[in-house]
């Protein structure tokens, strides 16, 4: 008499929409045996049928409510538990990043060896750093430090348990929506992980300062809602952030425009505006010196201080951009950055 097969201990939930062959190469790294759900946001490049070409079960999510991926990961993963109740650890993927090998396995083993951590996540690289300046900011962007964090990102590995306490991410969030997880877990005592192994290749596939822009626009509207939602208990640096945002992005900018209008009949205003606009350029320099200190190339780190401060005006437009919605009531569009250079 044949053994019965051992019970999946891992499933895992990939999202989508359009991805194309991005998704296609994401479907295919996932183990043999580890149950799996795509969910897709109205995609119409075939994404559907691949995935169920491959065997694997598919969700489709409803247009009445909006696209967001804190649903899509919602309705991935109480599919999964539907399908598959013992599940001890979901891992979740976007649909534009591949798995490395072996970091499932690597996953499980530091999540059995701290039953306080709610999720572990590694290395996220980018698939083509060299293709734009925009990919080889995201690289450095997901090169977070080792040991334990405040937040993951997209791509994690959670214990079921600690989904399950707090239900999950928050669907109506349309950025941030990790953060967000993580630090309502953070107050019931869970713990989160970065661990020193290759997790994913990650396809941005960002060739326009549009992109960038965009992108930088959703991160603000992602400080704000977060600070907003959390308040006194929100992290720490996320209020640094948003403080920043508002100093360079909002209000030094609306100071130099106040004076240029007044230097019109004063010089000594004009020159005090002219004083405020040298920070700027200043402020790329510090930034980049400290970037090329710690090993970036010269080229890098003054492209990386110039889109940190390009950046906070693109952030105050997302900053803005939420409070002008929550005034005005109603909900909030995600912020797509794929394809923004048209």
């Amino acid at each position: 008499m044949s053994a019965a097969p051992a019970r999946p201990r891992i499933g895992l939930v990939a999202i989508g929409r359009n991805e194309g062959e991005r998704l296609q190469r994401c479907l295919r790294s996932v183990p043999p045996g580890c149950p799996v759900v795509y969910v897709d946001s109205g995609s119409t490049d075939g994404s559907v049928e691949f995935a169920i070409g491959l065997g694997m079960t598919v969700e489709r999510l409803s247009t009445d409510r909006g696209f967001t991926a804190a649903r899509a990961r919602n309705a991935g993963w109480r599919r999964l538990l539907v399908d598959h109740p013992g599940l001890e650890f979901i891992q979740f993927v976007d649909g534009d990043c591949e798995l490395a090998s072996g970091w499932l396995d690597e996953a499980r083993r530091a999540l059995e060896a701290e039953p306080d951590l709610c999720a572990v996540f590694g290395r996220r690289r980018e698939r083509f750093p060299q293709a734009s300046f925009y990919n080889a900011l995201c690289d450095d962007e997901w090169n977070v430090p080792v040991g334990l964090v405040g937040a993951c990102g997209g791509d994690v590995l959670f214990r079921v348990q600690a989904l399950k306490q707090v239900d999950g991410y928050s669907d109506d969030l349309i950025a941030g929506e990790e953060p967000d997880l993580c630090r309502r877990l953070g107050l019931k005592g869970w713990k989160v992980r970065r661990i020193d192994a290759e997790m994913t290749l990650h396809d941005a596939d960002m060739h326009h300062p549009r992109q960038q822009w965009l992108r930088a626009r959703r991160a603000g509207h992602a400080f704000a809602e977060h600070v907003a939602r959390h308040g006194h208990q929100a992290f720490p640096d996320w209020r640094r952030q948003r403080n920043s945002i508002v100093l360079w992005g909002g209000l030094i900018p609306v100071v130099i425009l106040v004076l240029a209008f007044i230097g019109f009949s004063s010089g000594a205003a004009a020159l005090v505006a002219l004083g405020f606009l040298l920070l700027y350029p200043l402020q790329v320099v510090r930034i980049g010196f400290g970037k090329w200190r710690r090993g970036a190339t010269p080229r890098f780190a003054l492209g990386y201080g110039l889109w940190i401060m390009l950046g906070k005006l693109a952030q105050f437009g997302g900053l803005a951009r939420y409070f002008l919605k929550r005034w005005r009531g109603g909900g909030h569009q995600i912020i797509e950055y794929k394809g923004g250079g048209s």
